[in-house]
């Protein structure tokens, strides 16, 4: 019963929830927004910023993947956005910054593709070790080039890993059971996986590896972090794989190494300007050079790490809306929550500055509302405080709760 005056529902219909899920997101996600009574439309490509900034005018909810950037721009014009979910490992092409100014959480999947970047660089580490690929592209010209010169095997190289998380570590695992020899270099302390060993600099890692391997994050400072000084302290007649950011190689050098023979053979399937579309034209420097794997960015391109992806990124989503759960937000505190039953639920994303504790708690006494659970937590840009109350609750009061200096985003649950 709720006393008179009160009602029992301000929450906004799931029908009326306009999804926008871009770049062939996987229909698994799909599936579960519209199992949940959402209105979801999809688009098979990315769209460029004007598109974008068209599209979004009253979308609650966008899913993209990496080649959809979400611009400032697109943030100030997105009247209704409370959440983006990117399908894929990497939030680079997000403007996180400008998205908690705005109180619109954003989640990705961290691991979800990581076993298939993973096995990929192994079979890769034992192409070009083998150099399997020009001997294949010899057999379909007609020459048949049986011969051991420059083959070798994986057992007993040296695999220097740069970027030790997830994917790093995991690749560590696997090289290992190949009797590899696993070093590595990581800007942060990291747990150790079976016999490799951490080296303090990258510049060591290097000197020694006989495969190498970049497993970084795309933050926009590593922006060719590997150039010519890097490839010159590489051992002679290393192998160079890169399936982490495009960016962060100069392409120019990696080329040079390439033709000089300083390195012996690389595979890279992330590049500095990538096509937008399976239909636009692909153009590098590293095109017709010996020994060298081009790959169109799939490495997480398998279908049960896009299946992955799409379970655990609409999870991450559906927790958000349904009950404010922030568990693996990128951008926002994160509180894990219940399910709303027998409760009415407030949310209230804010920006971090003192007194809007104090200020709801204020309301909530004002409209005599008994607490029954309260979270909050912080960031250095966001607050974000869950209220769950026992009864129903006047308009007046979400009025008020939603004046609240500094807030950026309030919704209420029942």
């Amino acid at each position: 019963m709720h006393n008179e005056g009160y009602e029992g529902r301000y929450s906004f219909p799931r029908s009326r929830m306009k999804m926008l899920l871009l770049e062939n997101v996987h229909p698994v996600a799909v599936q579960h927004f519209r199992d949940e009574g959402y209105d979801v439309s999809t688009l098979k490509g990315a769209l460029d910023e004007d598109d974008l900034i068209e599209a979004i005018a009253g979308v609650h909810v966008l899913g993209i993947r990496s080649k959809t950037n979400v611009t400032r721009k697109v943030l100030d014009a997105a009247d209704k956005l409370m959440a983006i979910g990117a399908f894929c490992i990497g939030t680079n092409q997000i403007d996180l910054k400008a998205a908690s100014e705005k109180g619109v959480a954003v989640f990705n999947a961290p691991y979800s593709n990581t076993r298939s970047v993973v096995e990929m660089v192994m079979g890769l580490t034992v192409i070009l070790t083998r150099n399997i690929y020009d001997k294949s592209i010899q057999m379909h010209t007609g020459k048949w080039d049986k011969s051991a010169t420059g083959a070798h095997e994986v057992r007993n190289k040296t695999l220097g890993i740069i970027g030790y998380g997830a994917i790093g570590s995991q690749l560590s695992v696997l090289a290992e059971a190949f009797g590899m020899r696993v070093i590595y270099y990581d800007v942060a302390e990291k747990l150790t996986m079976g016999n490799a060993k951490r080296y303090r600099t990258m510049d060591a890692v290097l000197a020694e590896a006989d495969v190498l391997s970049l497993h970084v994050d795309g933050r926009a400072e590593n922006k060719n972090i590997f150039g010519k000084a890097q490839f010159a302290k590489m051992k002679d007649g290393a192998l160079f794989i890169n399936l982490s950011r495009g960016h962060i190689v100069d392409i120019e050098a990696l080329a040079e190494a390439v033709r000089t023979k300083k390195i012996y053979g690389a595979a890279v399937d992330v590049f500095p300007e990538e096509p937008r579309t399976n239909d636009d034209p692909f153009e590098s420097p590293l095109m017709g050079l010996p020994n060298v794997i081009l790959t169109p960015h799939i490495g997480g391109s398998t279908e049960e790490a896009q299946e992955a992806i799409g379970e655990f990124a609409s999870e991450r989503l559906l927790n958000f809306i349904s009950r404010g759960d922030t568990t693996f937000s990128v951008n926002m505190p994160n509180v894990q929550l219940s399910e709303v039953e027998g409760r009415h639920r407030f949310l209230h994303i804010h920006q971090n500055v003192p007194g809007v504790m104090a200020a709801i708690n204020n309301i909530i006494a004002k409209y005599n509302l008994n607490i029954l659970a309260q979270h909050l937590k912080t960031n250095e840009q966001l607050g974000y405080v869950i209220v769950d109350v026992d009864r129903g609750y006047s308009r007046e009061a979400l009025d008020e709760l939603k004046a609240v200096t500094g807030t950026l985003k309030f919704r209420s649950l029942v």
